[in-house]
């Protein structure tokens, strides 16, 4: 029988809320008694005074208190009195007790004064208790309330667990490698290892030992991350997952406190797996801490470093941890013993973003149309990330026109929000920019046409979009991990021919060509400085630097003189001009495709790879020209149509006024 919906009780106020709100409470309450009497506070008189007062009958009571320690021998004389304006007051004074005996004491009874005494003077418990004991126990309470505050954010009372583990245990995690697209190699090295999780008999028969930890190495949005939760989905054992960035707390000793807590809580549950997301965020190079004091940090990695490797035995404990900034982390967590394998993820090739986004796809209604293969190919650099955010972009703009379902022109254009960001239709050219953009995006097209190492154009566009007036897009024929010396300088021949297109045709320069130039002068300096391909032949003059500073400053070492510095820049300025000449050269050659191009995009906004194509070859665009036509027939036909009833109303006011003067005179007035 199952139960229906549990009805929600209130929270009453917790016991541990009690004991704050009375502690603060008697604070205040004491504050107030203190305060309220220190207002009252009597006025202390000599003895001279005093004896006079009495003698003159000023004083109406008295409360004799003998005094002890340091003032034994006299005594405490406090009450009510009439001050010098005849009001009301309090006194004190103190004085000998033969002073009071031979004296004070006779006056007292000679003016009827009312007398009281007192016990010696004892300690005044009232006053330690709101000056000393409430002050401790209000810090105390105040301390097991933060603590308590800062042990959870679901609000349990964790006042003193800063030490304990914040590793999640995942039971029941859904994603499998089957959710996990464009990565074989990688999912066959993680399979082994949950493979010997489930079977480690013959692993152990034949002498093998599993990796003690697994390091996923690669650039943000790759999926090391996804790959953790399949292997949670397929191991079928517990599986701990931490962020790097929960060891490290305010307080000293608790990120080790934690790590020791979580391989604990790991080696009771064997075998499992222990996640560590950023790894970087708790295992950076030692040494780096501003006064080279000894860091928090430092010590917590310090005791990972012991419990991946020391000298307790950590069998069925596999430890995994993604990171994309390997270079920062210490040597120490990288040696074989702690992350024996590095997994190395990069960005997907042309098959493996086919895959990933057929995977994403599959909760999204594509149309039978769009090809995803030919999207991975114009897609290259994407990482999986960038490919879900892709489909989804296409999916929003698809549900924002009210469509059905994706197609492919909401794919292209999610592909250039990713890229460049929204089209800005709102942003005006006038006449003279929108010339000069076109041409500018006309010259970068026409030397991806024209030069064989360059990449292919996939679509040209004068649209406006983020900080760009225009943009290429251009994509390699085939995909390549090595890149050739001519391939770099038919690359910076393509990035500087948008410049040289605008003085060409408007003899104008523009600031338009500013990001082409930093990528040409980028290109141009590692050929000189790091792949050799220069006159100063194969030697590598700068590579990332070795030190760490606050982690790893990504600067140049820079392990030459001022002379080959300048020899460096004159290289550089050498690979420029040449490639500039060489796209001036290629743009004067064929001037006319230029202007073929340019006046197209001026008229249309934005051409495909097919619509430049098919200029180059037949000089003229079919479905252009067809449109051209078409709409040209109509507004013929519509002239045409509005001569006719221009004739016709002209012939009904012609009819009109003829029956006007063929009408009788009177006509209407006649008998018969």
């Amino acid at each position: 029988m199952s139960q229906g919906p549990q009805q929600l009780k209130p929270k009453g106020i917790k016991k541990a809320d009690i004991g704050i709100i009375a502690i603060i409470t008697l604070l205040i309450v004491g504050v107030i008694i203190f305060m309220r009497n220190a207002s009252g506070k009597p006025d202390k008189l000599n003895y001279n005074d005093f004896r006079q007062y009495v003698i003159e009958g000023r004083i109406e009571n008295a409360t004799i208190t003998p005094l002890g320690g340091d003032n034994i021998g006299y005594v405490n004389i406090s009450g009510d009195y009439r001050d010098s304006e005849n009001q009301k007051a309090r006194y004190t004074v103190m004085i000998p007790e033969t002073s009071l005996d031979n004296e004070i004491l006779p006056i007292f009874v000679q003016n009827n004064v009312d007398v009281d005494y007192k016990k010696m003077s004892s300690i005044d418990w009232f006053s330690i208790i709101v000056l000393v004991v409430l002050p401790i126990l209000l810090v105390v309470g105040m301390i097991i309330f933060f603590m308590r505050s800062a042990g959870g954010a679901a609000g349990t009372n964790r006042a003193f667990e800063f030490g304990r583990s914040r590793a999640r245990l995942a039971r029941h995690s859904r994603t499998t490698f089957r959710d996990v697209a464009g990565l074989d190699e990688e999912k066959q090295e993680l399979e082994e290892v949950i493979d010997f999780l489930k079977y480690p008999k013959k692993y152990f028969e034949i002498g093998a030992r599993i990796p003690k930890g697994i390091l996923l190495v690669g650039p943000p949005g790759t999926g090391k991350t996804l790959l953790a939760r399949a292997v949670a989905g397929e191991a079928k054992v517990p599986f701990y997952s931490i962020s790097g960035s929960e060891f490290v707390e305010m307080f000293v000793g608790v990120g080790a406190s934690r790590v020791r807590d979580m391989f604990r809580q790991a080696k009771q549950n064997p075998p499992c797996i222990v996640f560590i997301d950023e790894l970087d965020a708790v295992g950076r190079q030692r040494g780096t801490g501003l006064g080279g004091g000894h860091d928090e940090r430092e010590q917590t990695l310090n005791q990972l470093l012991v419990e991946m490797d020391g000298f307790q035995e950590n069998s069925g404990v596999i430890v995994m941890a993604a990171t994309n900034r390997v270079d920062v982390l210490d040597p120490a967590l990288l040696r074989p013993g702690r992350f024996d394998r590095q997994i190395r993820i990069s960005n997907p090739d042309v098959k493996g973003r086919t895959d990933i986004l057929k995977v994403h796809a599959r909760n999204k209604k594509i149309s039978p149309k769009v090809n995803l293969e030919d999207v991975a190919k114009r897609t290259p650099g994407f990482s999986g990330a960038d490919l879900e955010n892709l489909l989804n972009e296409a999916a929003l703009l698809a549900a924002r026109e009210g469509r059905k379902e994706v197609k492919i022109y909401d794919i292209d254009e999610a592909v250039d929000r990713v890229l460049m960001g929204p089209a800005k239709r709102s942003r005006k050219y006038s006449e003279f920019e929108k010339r000069i953009v076109a041409y500018h995006e006309a010259g970068h097209a026409v030397i991806g046409v024209k030069l064989d190492n360059a990449e292919i154009v996939q679509k040209v566009t004068i649209v406006p979009r983020g900080e760009y007036g225009g943009y290429n897009l251009m994509t390699p024929e085939e995909e390549r991990f090595l890149r050739t010396k001519s391939g770099l300088l038919d690359t910076i021949v393509g990035l500087l021919a948008g410049r040289v297109a605008e003085e060409l045709m408007f003899n104008e320069m523009t600031t338009g060509a500013h990001s082409d130039f930093q990528k040409a002068t980028m290109i141009a300096r590692a050929m000189v400085t790091e792949y050799g391909m220069s006159k100063l032949g194969p030697i590598q003059y700068e590579r990332a630097a070795d030190q760490v500073f606050l982690g790893r400053d990504y600067m140049k070492d820079k392990n030459f003189s001022d002379q080959v510095a300048l020899e460096i820049d004159q290289a550089i300025r050498e690979i420029i001009d040449e490639c500039y000449e060489k796209a001036k050269k290629i743009l004067v050659d064929n001037k006319d495709l230029l202007k073929l191009i340019a006046e197209h995009l001026i008229e249309i906004e934005t051409l495909t790879k097919e619509d430049i194509y098919e200029l180059v070859n037949t000089g003229q665009l079919a479905w252009w020209e067809k449109k051209k036509a078409k709409e040209e027939a109509e507004r013929i036909a519509k002239e045409k149509e509005e001569e006719l009833q221009e004739i016709y109303r002209k012939q009904l006011e012609a009819m009109q006024n003829a029956k006007k003067t063929d009408k009788p005179e009177g006509g209407d007035d006649a008998t018969g």
